[in-house]
């Protein structure tokens, strides 16, 4: 298995982002927008915690709040669990399943390079063993 840092060659994550003081609404239009199901909650370039769908659903549609009216940084998870950019990507599937989410930011240091998710790792499962199957029917024919 490959560093999360290939898998972020694939796409601009790092822009993926809110800040604490913005609405819901709005932070549900950025992930609208980037077409993705979570936003890193940055106070400038530190990584202050994360929101997504699940938290919207769960934390204002459910309790009838107001999207509007409910700021990021009253439904973020402040406790974010991140991985750096050699980190394989093997160990973040474990993390992922044992810790039930679904998105991990990507902390270099004290630099957020970006996020990956479930789908980019089963992307790139799907991609090395369709290689495999290749290289072996080559082999095979051969």
């Amino acid at each position: 298995m490959k560093p999360v840092s290939e898998l972020l060659k694939r796409h601009d994550s790092a822009a993926w982002r809110t800040s604490p003081d913005t609405s819901v609404f709005d932070a549900l239009s950025i992930l609208a927008r980037f077409e993705v199901g979570a936003l890193m909650v940055m106070d400038g370039e530190r990584l202050v915690g994360f929101l997504s769908e699940r938290d919207y659903t769960r934390k204002v549609a459910l309790q009838g709040k107001n999207s509007k009216e409910v700021k990021v940084r009253e439904i973020m998870t402040p406790d974010v669990m991140t991985v750096t950019p050699q980190t394989r990507t093997r160990a973040c599937m474990a993390l992922m399943s044992q810790r039930k989410f679904r998105h991990l930011p990507v902390v270099d240091g004290d630099k957020v390079v970006g996020m990956i998710s479930i789908q980019d790792l089963m992307d790139d499962i799907i991609a090395d063993q369709e290689a495999t199957i290749e290289q072996l029917t080559t082999y095979i024919q051969s």
